[in-house]
C-alpha cells in the first residue's frame, strides 16, 4: 500500500508552483495585497436542518482513504463529489479567484489549503465562518495544539485537516551524522543532499540552523538565509530541489540526506529500513492544512456535516492509518493502539509535546515582504 501511494500528495503540485508564484502575487494586488484591498465582513455558514443533498470537496491528491466518503454517504444520504484537483495552494488559488471574486466557488463547498493560504483568501473575503453548532465533534475532539492558531485563534473558519513537520530524511547508513539542517551544508555530502522547492519550509529552516527563530524573522533574516540557500545550490552541495520526489533520489542513492516530510517518511522507512526521518537538532517546521467554506459555497449545511463527521475518532482513525501524517483529531491514538501498536506509537503521526518543543510553525509572511522573499527564492530555484 505505502509503495502504491507514496509520492502522491505532494510531488504533484512541482510543475505547477513555481509558474504559479509569481502569479498568485500579481493576482494579491502588488503593493496593496491582501491588506489593501477586498477586505470585508465575512459571512457566517447558514445551516438548514439536516444535511441532504450533494457535496463537492476539492483536495490533494490521496490524502484520503478510501472508506470514509462511501461510508459518510451512507450515514447522511449526502451524495459526494471528491475531487483531488488542489495541486498547489497557489495554483489552486488562481484558478479559483476569478470565481471567487463573483461570490461564487465553483460548485465547491470544501476547500483543504495551507495555513498560509486560507488566511489571505479569508482577507479577501472569499471564506465564510463557520456555525460551531454543527460541528460538535470538532469542538470535543480537535487536538489543543491546533485549536488556538495565530492566524484563525478561535477557528473562525477553518477546521484542520491534517498536519505535518518538516525535517530531515537520511540514509543511516551512508549519512549517519546528519542530525541537524546545518548538516546538510557539510562539504562531504556535496551533491547528495536534496532541499525541498518550498518557500515556508525550507528557508525556516536554514534559519534555524543559522539561530533565527522564524517567528520574528525579519525580511533581512529571510534574505540571508536565501543567500546561503543559493552558495550551497551554486556550488554543488545542493543536487537539486524537490517536492516528495526526492524518495527516488534517497532510493536510488544520489541523495543521502534531504529536507522531507513526516508522512512520506513513515512510508519511506516501511520499505527501507536504512532510511529515517530525524527531528533537526534546531527542530522541524510544523504545517496544517485547513477545510473551509468559501463564500457562495452551495450546501453548507452537508458541508460542516462532513467536517464533523471527519472528527469522530473512529473515521479520523481510517484516514490516519493511511495517510500517516499527523492526525489533529484527539482520541485516535487508542484506537489505532488496538489495530497496529506501531503506528499508534510512532512519533511520526503522534508526536509528543517533548518531541516538538524545538519545532516552529510555518511563518505567514505577507506583502511586500513575501514578494521580495519569493522572489529571491524562485530565482534560486531557476538558477
Amino acid at each position: 500500500m505505502a509503495g502504491e501511494r507514496f509520492g502522491m500528495r505532494r510531488a504533484a503540485a512541482i510543475g505547477l508552483a513555481l509558474a504559479a508564484l509569481t502569479v498568485a502575487l500579481s493576482a494579491c494586488g502588488g503593493g496593496g495585497g491582501i491588506e489593501g484591498g477586498g477586505n470585508k465582513e465575512a459571512e457566517t455558514v447558514k445551516l438548514e436542518g439536516k444535511p441532504s443533498g450533494s457535496l463537492t470537496i476539492s483536495n490533494w491528491p490521496l490524502y484520503i482513504d478510501k472508506g470514509t466518503v462511501p461510508a459518510f454517504e451512507k450515514a447522511t444520504g449526502v451524495s459526494v463529489k471528491y475531487i483531488e484537483d488542489i495541486n498547489s495552494n497557489e495554483e489552486f488559488f488562481n484558478k479559483m479567484q476569478p470565481l471567487l471574486q463573483q461570490g461564487e466557488s465553483g460548485g465547491r463547498s470544501i476547500f483543504v489549503l495551507a495555513d498560509y493560504q486560507v488566511k489571505k483568501m479569508y482577507g479577501l473575503g472569499y471564506l465564510q465562518n463557520l456555525d460551531k453548532s454543527g460541528l460538535p465533534n470538532v469542538e470535543k475532539n480537535l487536538a489543543p495544539s491546533l485549536q488556538h492558531p495565530e492566524f484563525d485563534p478561535e477557528r473562525s473558519f477553518t477546521v484542520p485537516w491534517q498536519s505535518g513537520m518538516t525535517g530531515v530524511i537520511v540514509n543511516k547508513e551512508t549519512a549517519p551524522d546528519v542530525h541537524s539542517i546545518c548538516d546538510l551544508f557539510n562539504p562531504k555530502y556535496k551533491g547528495k543532499v536534496d532541499f525541498l522547492n518550498e518557500v515556508r519550509e525550507t528557508v525556516p529552516l536554514v534559519m534555524k540552523c543559522e539561530g533565527t527563530d522564524p517567528a520574528k524573522a525579519t525580511e533581512a533574516d529571510w534574505m540571508k538565509a536565501i543567500e546561503k540557500i543559493k552558495g550551497a545550490a551554486e556550488s554543488g552541495q545542493i543536487r537539486r530541489f524537490t517536492g516528495n520526489d526526492y524518495a527516488r533520489d534517497l532510493t536510488s542513492g544520489d541523495a543521502v540526506a534531504v529536507i522531507g516530510w513526516s508522512g512520506d517518511a513513515v512510508q519511506l522507512e516501511a520499505d527501507n529500513p536504512s532510511l529515517e526521518w530525524r527531528m533537526p537538532t534546531e527542530g522541524c517546521m510544523l504545517w496544517s492544512e485547513d477545510m473551509v467554506i468559501p463564500t457562495g459555497a452551495p450546501n453548507p449545511t452537508a458541508a460542516e456535516a462532513w467536517m464533523n463527521y471527519v472528527y469522530d475518532p473512529t473515521v479520523q482513525a481510517n484516514i490516519a492509518e493511511y495517510v500517516n501524517y499527523v492526525t489533529p483529531v484527539e482520541g485516535v491514538k487508542p484506537i489505532l493502539a488496538k489495530r497496529d501498536p506501531e503506528l499508534a506509537e510512532n512519533q511520526l503521526i503522534f508526536p509528543s509535546a517533548s518531541f516538538t518543543k524545538k519545532c516552529s510553525p510555518t511563518p505567514i509572511i505577507e506583502g511586500k515582504e513575501e514578494q521580495n522573499v519569493i522572489k529571491a527564492f524562485d530565482s534560486v530555484l531557476n538558477g
